[in-house]
């Protein structure tokens, strides 16, 4: 009996020592893996907002660019271009202008208004020459709008100039419209298909970058939600083992006291 007594005790002190040891450990994971946690969900929450961040600029870019190049490029009626001859390019009258000469203060000058007429290439159709949209609704009648200066020579040396590289080049690339609604050309697009291409390339590097680091975030997420349901199967599983084990062990050592007894 006393030796029963005796294993009965030693097998009970062993196995709480070890339910203890184990107990230890657990709990310093689980203050590990704490700390892990909080310092991981921290960056992902600045991750998270760095790409809501960049989502937003990009659509108050798209909603700029929208407003102002996108839909002055819209409404442009001057689509199909076309090879146009320069046929007359003179100086038909002086236009009235202001300038600003102070915080409250404008002042007037003059400006040459230079007219230039061509014809279409493959139509033959005499029609007015303007160098963009602006120039066109400022004054349909004048091929370009200087802007305003004080100096009245200087305007005039520009205008002439202009003049002057027209005549040299007779043959010049314009925009005309296809509807043939409009009786002028342009010789420039204010935006053209280029510019809006481009203008538009960095807000949409901007919205794919911010939507793939959220992604990235939710996919990390994820992933380490599945690890850690399968590490909590193992440990599951490892315990069992090790429980059964434990207690085939202790089953022997019981029968091995009894017998010692006997």
């Amino acid at each position: 009996m006393f030796l029963w007594a005796g294993s009965k005790g030693a097998q009970g002190s062993g196995s709480e020592r070890s339910r203890t040891f184990y107990q230890k450990i657990r709990e310093y994971d689980v203050l590990e893996k704490r700390r892990t946690v909080t310092a991981l969900k921290a960056g992902e929450d600045r991750a998270i907002l760095l790409g809501l961040s960049m989502i937003l600029f990009s659509a108050m870019m798209y909603f700029v660019l929208g407003i102002t190049m996108v839909r002055s490029y819209s409404d442009s009626v001057w689509t199909e271009e076309s090879n146009c001859t320069v046929l007359k390019s003179n100086i038909v009258a002086e236009i009235n202008c202001s300038y600003s000469c102070g915080s409250e203060c404008r002042k007037s000058s003059r400006f040459p208004c230079l007219q230039v007429y061509v014809s279409l290439n493959f139509t033959s159709k005499v029609l007015r020459l303007s160098y963009n949209e602006e120039a066109h609704e400022a004054n349909p009648e004048c091929f370009y709008i200087p802007k305003c200066h004080k100096d009245h020579t200087l305007m005039h040396s520009i205008v002439m100039n202009i003049s002057e590289r027209l005549k040299t080049h007779q043959q010049v690339l314009c925009y005309y419209d296809p509807s043939e609604q409009q009786d002028s050309v342009l010789l420039t697009r204010l935006y053209g298909r280029g510019a809006i291409i481009s203008s538009l390339l960095w807000p949409t590097c901007t919205l794919v970058g911010g939507t793939l680091i959220i992604a990235m975030v939710k996919l990390t997420q994820y992933l380490s939600f599945l690890c850690e349901q399968i590490s909590r199967i193992k440990r599951m599983g490892l315990y069992s083992l090790k429980g059964a084990s434990h207690t085939r062990v202790c089953t022997r050592k019981l029968n091995g006291s009894i017998q010692d007894g006997v």
